[in-house]
């Protein structure tokens, strides 16, 4: 499999050797910007114990809410494919959005206008100083992708889409896509 350069939109697979690393062991990554001075994205397959709820009871919803990266977990980001209801809303590409009216979509949920179709939250994000993540990507961290599910990335199966990328770089990489997350559980 040849992974391309990094750019805003596209997608860092986990390679399955970061075993070790706790916050990105089989991680896929939504890259949201990408420039010479650094890189953010959010994991998207991450999800945590808490529902949006649980972080902020005035919104009655259980939309999930996932680890977005091990960089100010303290903070709720998103990303979402609806601008024309969220203003104020950064287009990544392929018609993905980051952030917003925050007051707007906590309306929108209250009126039933989102679901986790087209919107997901974060709890921290993903980040590389300048040329840290291209150094990662030197020692085979990642592997980069385009990101060719475009908007519908936001639907993907949280529980199976690193073993599908697996499959789909095939070769040596399908072995990993059926091994244990922990190796001493083979």
């Amino acid at each position: 499999m040849i992974s391309i350069k990094p750019f805003k939109g596209n997608l860092l697979i986990a390679e399955p050797t970061i075993i070790g690393d706790t916050s990105f062991n089989r991680s896929i990554i939504l890259l949201a910007d990408h420039t010479e001075e650094g890189s953010i994205g959010f994991i998207l397959n991450k999800p945590l114990e808490y529902t949006i709820s649980d972080l902020i009871p005035e919104i009655k919803s259980t939309f999930k809410v996932y680890n977005g990266g091990p960089v100010e977990q303290d903070n709720l980001y998103f990303i979402h494919k609806v601008p024309e209801l969220i203003p104020n809303s950064v287009e990544i590409s392929l018609g993905i959005y980051w952030g917003g009216d925050f007051n707007k979509v906590a309306e929108l949920i209250a009126n039933n206008e989102l679901n986790e179709k087209n919107i997901r939250f974060f709890l921290g994000y993903s980040g590389w100083e300048s040329n840290q993540l291209n150094d990662e990507l030197k020692t085979n961290s990642w592997l980069v992708t385009e990101n060719i599910y475009k908007q519908d990335i936001i639907e993907k199966d949280h529980e199976t889409f690193w073993k599908e990328k697996m499959m789909e770089f095939g070769d040596e990489y399908t072995i990993w896509s059926n091994a244990p997350e922990n190796p001493s559980f083979n």
